[in-house]
């Protein structure tokens, strides 16, 4: 059973989850804006996957036994000054929510809730990707400055990307 203090932590996470994906589809129309649809492509996927990771804790507290209580989300932004920000940004945002991951590890051992500390493993090793990707596409588009044709040829590359659906449970 879990205490009162994790239900909190955890309805407020599914928050939290569910503002990445308003901020990544969000940013996906951006791009769309400026005619870079690969960018707004991976995007996509990554809003995806943040509604599914918001359905991961939903289940879990579902599974619990535990009351659902949904938040207001914020408003994201809706303007950047260039892809590279726009990605910066993304970066800032996942490091956030590794640090509310983190936190959450923190309550399950503070609280002894070894259910919940193992479910969140999960979320510990796809934060360590998540950072990972991003930096990527931040580092080519480093490299890439003003380049019009290097632009053009990571946009491509990341309209190949797919949503791979994992167990939402």
């Amino acid at each position: 059973m879990l205490q009162q203090k994790m239900i909190d932590a955890l309805n407020k996470q599914i928050n939290e989850e569910m503002y990445s994906a308003y901020l990544y589809l969000s940013m996906s129309s951006w791009f769309e804006s400026i005619g870079l649809k690969g960018f707004a492509n991976w995007m996509k996927v990554q809003f995806q996957e943040e509604m599914e990771h918001a359905m991961k804790f939903y289940n879990y507290l579902l599974a619990q036994g535990a009351e659902i209580k949904l938040l207001a989300i914020e408003q994201p932004p809706n303007k950047w000054n260039s892809p590279l920000h726009a990605l910066e940004d993304t970066l800032k945002h996942e490091q956030h929510i590794t640090s509310r991951i983190n936190e959450l590890v923190d309550l399950s051992e503070e609280l002894k809730d070894r259910a919940t500390y193992n479910f969140l493993q999960w979320f510990i090793d796809e934060q360590v990707e998540e950072e990972a990707n991003v930096r990527e596409i931040i580092d080519n588009l480093k490299l890439i400055n003003d380049n019009t044709n290097g632009l053009f040829l990571l946009d491509r590359e990341l309209g190949t990307r797919q949503f791979q659906p994992q167990n939402a449970e």
